[in-house]
């Protein structure tokens, strides 16, 4: 398991890079929000059993584990940028991720909600893009 964290001043991130199952009730009870933030944006992603039109039981995620967290540094300082967000937290699986499983959850936190899914959006489409992760789908 691999975690950033990086709070000294500024925009709070948290980055997990996991081969183990991501516990969403867990996740969601260690939110920390100031009294300034009105908004928590949420997702989840999980393991769908089609893919690219094949039935599917699993994904094998594979990752450049330095590479991808020197991305998402990137990817947290453009959000810090961009919206007044206080924390962002982010957890992805890496290994065999079964169909219906969380492979990915995301929290953003900011004043308003506009700001909250606008970053949240933004960050998912760009890692989607830019970080070196891969899938490879599991055949049924």
């Amino acid at each position: 398991m691999i975690q950033l964290r990086n709070s000294a001043g500024g925009m709070k991130r948290k980055l997990t890079l996991t081969d183990q199952p991501i516990d969403e009730s867990a996740f969601l009870r260690q939110r920390c929000m100031s009294a300034n933030m009105g908004a928590a944006a949420y997702f989840l992603g999980a393991v769908r059993g089609t893919e690219d039109g094949a039935v599917i039981n699993a994904i094998e995620y594979e990752a450049f584990e330095k590479m991808v967290v020197h991305q998402f540094d990137l990817l947290f300082a453009e959000i810090e940028r961009r919206w007044p967000v206080e924390s962002v937290r982010l957890t992805h699986r890496l290994g065999v991720v079964k169909v219906n499983e969380v492979s990915l959850l995301v929290e953003v936190i900011a004043p308003h909600r506009a700001e909250a899914f606008a970053a949240c959006q933004w960050l998912i489409d760009e890692m989607k893009r830019v970080i070196p992760i891969w899938k490879k789908p599991l055949a049924a």
